[in-house]
Parts: C-alpha cells; sequence; structure tokens
C-alpha cells in the first residue's frame, strides 16, 4: 500500500484525480491512501433527497459521487482517502466501513476519548455527537472516497447545515476533550493503525 501526503488540496481536484486513479488501475495496482486537508468546503454526496442547502454563501458547494448527503471540510480535519481494490482485498463495503470505524474509535480511545459508531448513521460519535464522517463510492470492486476525523479546526460551518442530512446533529472535535497534538502525528497515528486494521504492512 502506498501512502500519499498531499497536504493541502483543492476538494474539486483530489476528487477527479481519485476518480482517474480508479478508472485506471488493473489488478496489479497497488492501493493508496491519499492524506489531506481541504479549504472550506460543503460536499453533497449521490443521497441528495431532502437535504437542505447551506444558509450560508461563502463557502462553496461541491456535487461528489460518493454515498450519504451533505457535510464540511475544512482546516483542521484529517481527511484520508482510501483508494482499495475490494475484490482482491475479499472485502465488503460493510466490513470496510467497520474496520475505518474501528480504526477512529481506537485511536479515540487511545487519547482517552470514548466513542462509538451507529448502525443507523455511518461515522464515529462522542455522546451523540459527531467526530466523524464517512463516505465511499464503490466501482468495478474498487473503492474510493473515505474518511474525515475533527481534530482542531472552525465548526461553526457546519451549523449553516444537517451534517450528514441530520437536522439538529451536532458536531464535535478532538479538540474539545484537550487533546492538543499537533495534526501531523494524529494523522500518521491513523494511518498506520488503519493499514493494520485492513492488515497492510505499514511504510516505515
Amino acid at each position: 500500500m502506498l501512502v500519499r501526503n498531499l497536504g493541502l488540496t483543492d476538494y474539486a481536484s483530489t476528487w477527479h484525480a481519485m476518480q482517474d486513479f480508479t478508472a485506471k488501475r488493473n489488478a496489479e495496482t497497488p492501493d493508496e491512501l491519499w492524506l489531506t486537508e481541504h479549504p472550506p468546503v460543503y460536499t453533497l454526496g449521490l443521497n441528495r433527497k431532502d437535504v437542505r442547502p447551506p444558509w450560508r454563501d461563502d463557502i462553496p458547494v461541491v456535487l461528489t459521487d460518493r454515498g450519504g448527503k451533505i457535510t464540511y471540510h475544512g482546516p483542521g480535519q484529517i481527511v484520508l482517502y482510501l483508494l482499495l481494490d475490494l475484490k482482491r482485498n475479499g472485502l465488503t463495503v460493510r466490513q470496510l466501513v467497520d474496520r475505518m470505524e474501528g480504526t477512529i474509535i481506537a485511536l479515540l480511545e487511545e487519547q482517552g476519548i470514548a466513542a462509538q459508531g451507529r448502525l443507523d448513521a455511518p461515522g464515529v460519535y462522542v455522546n451523540g455527537s459527531k467526530i466523524a464522517s464517512l463516505g465511499l463510492r464503490l466501482k468495478n470492486g474498487c473503492c474510493y472516497h473515505g474518511l474525515a476525523l475533527n481534530v482542531d479546526m472552525d465548526l461553526s460551518p457546519f451549523n449553516a447545515i444537517d451534517p450528514c442530512g441530520y437536522q439538529g446533529l451536532q458536531v464535535t472535535q478532538m479538540y474539545d476533550f484537550g487533546i492538543r497534538h499537533n495534526i501531523e502525528t494524529l494523522a500518521a497515528q491513523l494511518v498506520e493503525r488503519l493499514q493494520k486494521e485492513l492488515s497492510y504492512t505499514p511504510q516505515p
């Protein structure tokens, strides 16, 4: 598995690069993890029924092809994209989602934060507030998109939407629980944990 640390990237450009990578890959193409952050952007997934648009207009909205409804990305959030051949690895989407959630929950537990998943709403929650969101796209047995973990960011843009389509859903972040580690350290720990969870050998 190749891990690419992209730094701060434009959402739409990164999304189109994931589409291109997935369209061109073959049975021998190594899986990749793309680690990034995005400038402020709302993204609206394929489940657009009854989604209220943001009430503020200073942040762009991108209509994307992942599952789910609407969410927000911004600096201070770990975004990890998983470009995996699920068929080759013998994984179902449900199994992958469970492992993604489990990886985030384990990372948070290590920092003293008790978190849980929810069967009715993919993602990770702390005391009922969402701290991480998940969204995937499956094509020809391969997936792209991934997860977003709130670390130390401006959460106010979430107030302008129904996060993940749930009216009144509260959003939280690691900083609110006293976590002061820099985002690069936490991102590296998340990548290492996820590689182990997916039975890959972590890169040095």
